[in-house]
């Protein structure tokens, strides 16, 4: 005799006793996903990684002002330098004792550019960035800040890493440390076009974190937006079969070594390299090709004109690599010289020129960001290492009609 109560083969099963009965199943199927998730975890670091608070940012892309472009100038008012203009007054600043030891007079030199309220917040900005004024509303002012550095190198050290005395990883690398890529098909910490001087390398390093989470420089300052590629990526001597299986037993081989190593994080960033490399070879040549950006896209950033061409290269390369799941974007306005861009010294008026480079391109990526949805998870961060003294360095002052002297006026929209 059979149970009445058992199901027989052809009777169909409800849907309360298939979820009855396979409950056991689906736990299983739950494990077994954790389990491959915390495995490929430690093979590969950059996977994504479960937060213990949920961000609001997913990404961040930093647009660095080597030199240190002056924040009385910008977007910093301050009122009280045009009252005490020219007039001669102790300071005991870094600058200052590094210097002479004591405290020393300076002469106040007030601000060369006129400010002026914009959006709703009311937010002051210089004359310098009219592109980037229309965007105030959607923009955080750290007015707070201050450093003790007083040399570019260290300063910029100091801000990518949080020390000048010892080796310690760059943000981008605690960024993608903590977070991980969300694309494992490029690179998770891009700098585009790093100076070689002022930390150098050292200003996108691992340090101590493993070796996968240091940032993939593209192209270096001095050279065009142009050239900023990944060289080497595709392999054009051989077909994609044979590329494959050479890749295979390359993998093969690095396995049976690590299994036996006693450098396994060091290998191991091998390793994942090789695997990212080949991924690259099929995703990264679209994000370096504009072919496809609509002209008014392209137009947005100031590509194609002159002063704003190359710089709006990069912001648009920023964006297109923040769409496709790069964790940490640094976008470099400088160059290799011993007076990075916004060094000035005391021919201060040329930041118009490079106000003038940077405005547009800025506030297109802010726009263009803001169209995709993309500046409500996005972190956009605009600064350098440090700004300027409120006093004229060696008591001298370059004023601006001097400088409009050599650099006509509408070419740098100074009105």
């Amino acid at each position: 005799m059979t149970n009445r109560s058992t199901c027989h083969p052809t009777q169909r099963m409800t849907r309360r006793q298939a979820l009855k009965s396979t409950a056991c199943g689906f736990g299983y199927l739950a494990a077994a996903s954790l389990a491959t998730q915390q495995a490929q975890s430690v093979t590969n670091p950059l996977l994504p990684q479960p937060g213990r608070i949920l961000p609001r940012a997913k990404r961040v892309i930093f647009l660095f002002m080597q030199g240190g472009p002056s924040h009385v100038d910008t977007f910093d008012y301050k009122p009280i330098l045009e009252k005490y203009d020219g007039q001669m007054r102790p300071f005991d600043d870094a600058r200052t004792l590094a210097k002479t030891r004591q405290i020393a007079d300076q002469r106040i030199f007030k601000n060369l550019w006129s400010f002026k309220r914009y959006g709703q917040c009311g937010q002051y900005v210089s004359e310098l960035f009219p592109h980037i004024a229309r965007h105030v509303d959607d923009l955080c002012f750290l007015k707070g800040m201050h450093t003790e550095g007083v040399a570019h190198g260290p300063s910029t050290l100091f801000m990518h890493t949080g020390s000048i005395n010892l080796v310690r990883p760059s943000i981008g690398s605690w960024v993608l440390y903590g977070l991980g890529s969300e694309n494992q098909n490029l690179p998770g910490f891009v700098t585009l076009q790093p100076s070689m001087g002022n930390g150098g390398p050292r200003n996108y390093s691992n340090a101590f974190l493993p070796a996968a989470y240091q940032g993939t420089a593209v192209g270096r300052a001095g050279t065009s937006a142009d050239q900023a590629r990944i060289r080497n990526l595709q392999a054009t001597s051989l077909h994609l079969p044979s590329q494959k299986a050479q890749f295979d037993l390359l993998r093969q081989v690095n396995m049976e070594q690590w299994q036996h190593s006693q450098q396994e994080s060091e290998l191991e960033a091998v390793i994942n390299s090789y695997e990212l490399a080949w991924n690259m070879q099929s995703h990264a040549p679209h994000i370096f090709d504009f072919r496809d950006e609509p002209q008014h896209i392209q137009s947005m950033y100031g590509i194609g004109e002159k002063g704003t061409d190359d710089f709006g290269k990069q912001c648009l390369m920023a964006r297109r690599l923040a769409e496709a799941g790069v964790r940490y974007i640094q976008v470099n306005y400088g160059d290799n010289s011993n007076n990075p861009r916004w060094d000035q010294h005391s021919n201060l008026p040329e930041h118009a020129l490079h106000a003038f480079n940077t405005d547009k391109p800025v506030a297109g990526l802010l726009q263009d960001l803001k169209q995709r949805g993309l500046l409500e998870d996005t972190l956009v961060w605009w600064g350098g290492e440090f700004g300027r003294t409120p006093y004229a360095e060696k008591k001298r002052i370059r004023t601006r009609s001097q400088f409009l002297w050599f650099h006509p006026v509408p070419r740098l929209g100074l009105g």
